[in-house]
């Protein structure tokens, strides 16, 4: 097993099998459940895996502590990728000492049966395990009520939960300087988006409480460890969890014929021809809606468009919208644009989401058209996609 610094190792998973994430979010690259194992006079381990891992999890302690006892366990976070084999844990050591808050064993004990075993910690509690000592923070909502971080104060190592976390599995190298971590960057934005987005206070407040700690690691359970950069994955929650984004636009759009799509074109261009230089387009019946949520945390121009159905919403239009509004995404600027055939509602619907739900900034006049593009509804178009962009640019 792989060392990460002064005997605290990494006893983690990778998972390549599983299509979804939590039944709904794309693995394209898999996804790892990290678990990390302290060797001292008291032996730690930090999270386990999910439970159809652990033939492979009890084979990675032991190649560590051999026949050695695990006299704590501690669960930063209760959702069963990482939570999941505490039972069976509880089997091969029955004498070890679970540590959590108050909300984790109600969990634990509602997932799993399991109780009488607990050491409870409140927020600024610590634990001696000899040489190294751990520290808790409770970090509720990032992303579930019972969620905290571990710090071991002697290594400035910080275990952190899904904190930090992303999609894709590790490819033999653990530790962020050890390996290109390109491939990471945007799952990083999508994991957050789509799992922690709603959450942007509270990780706030996660973030105030860990402002003047050294943290030299970041252990998450998912991902890489960070070393090299830390600073940077710490930056990149404030700026998601604050809503801050970039200068640039996502335009959306449903299309039964074609239509629709060419008047997202048509936005699309004069935007570009009026400055914005990032632009990115879905056709939201196509791509994975966790890919287009991840780009609406990136910029703060949305565009969006698409057909009347049934007297109503396009229907994936309709589910985007919910799933952005869901997230209670703020500081964004939204434009809108239509189709029908013979009795407009799609531009009209739009408007009744960004009313009652998104209260985003609207950004100039929406555009209806009716059956196929025409010179009039293209200059419609042109000025939508020209008064983004001046928005944008703050002209």
């Amino acid at each position: 097993m792989m060392e990460i610094i002064n005997k605290i190792y990494y006893v983690g998973v990778n998972d390549r099998n599983k299509n979804l994430f939590e039944g709904l979010w794309p693995l394209p690259n898999g996804v790892s459940y990290n678990s990390f194992l302290i060797d001292d006079d008291k032996v730690c381990l930090v999270d386990t895996v999910e439970v159809d891992f652990f033939t492979q999890f009890i084979e990675n302690i032991r190649e560590v502590i051999g026949d050695r006892q695990i006299d704590y366990i501690v669960i930063n976070h209760m959702e069963p990728d990482h939570s999941g084999s505490l039972a069976l844990m509880k089997k091969y050591y029955p004498d070890v000492k679970i540590i959590g808050n108050k909300k984790t064993f109600s969990m634990m004990q509602g997932f799993y049966g399991i109780s009488g075993c607990e050491i409870e910690v409140k927020n600024g509690d610590s634990i001696e395990l000899g040489h190294h000592t751990l520290k808790f923070f409770l970090t509720p909502m990032v992303h579930w009520p019972e969620t905290m971080m571990t710090l071991d104060i002697t290594d400035n190592v910080l275990f952190s939960g899904d904190a930090f976390g992303c999609f894709g599995a590790l490819n033999g190298g653990l530790i962020d300087n050890d390996i290109y971590c390109d491939a990471f960057w945007l799952e990083m934005v999508r994991y957050y988006s789509n799992i922690v987005g709603k959450y942007g206070v509270p990780v706030q407040a996660a973030l105030k409480k860990l402002a003047d700690v050294k943290i030299d690691y970041i252990c998450s359970t998912h991902g890489p460890v960070w070393h090299e950069n830390t600073d940077r994955v710490i930056d990149m929650y404030h700026k998601m969890s604050s809503y801050e984004t970039g200068k640039g636009l996502v335009i959306c759009y449903g299309t039964m014929y074609g239509n629709t799509e060419r008047m997202a074109e048509v936005i699309a261009r004069a935007a570009s021809q009026s400055g914005i230089r990032d632009i990115v387009m879905y056709n939201v019946s196509k791509t994975h809606h966790s890919y287009i949520l991840r780009d609406v945390f990136r910029y703060r121009g949305l565009i969006v468009g698409a057909p009347t159905y049934n007297t109503g919403l396009y229907h994936e239009m309709d589910v985007l919208l919910s799933e952005i509004a869901n997230k209670d995404i703020k500081n964004h600027l939204l434009g809108w644009f239509g189709s029908y055939g013979w009795a407009g509602k799609a531009v009209a619907k739009i408007k009744e989401w960004n009313d009652t739900r998104l209260h985003f900034e609207a950004v100039g006049e929406p555009v209806e058209m009716k059956q196929a593009l025409t010179p009039q509804t293209k200059a419609e178009c042109e000025a939508l996609g020209r008064a983004m962009a001046e928005r944008l640019m703050g002209k």
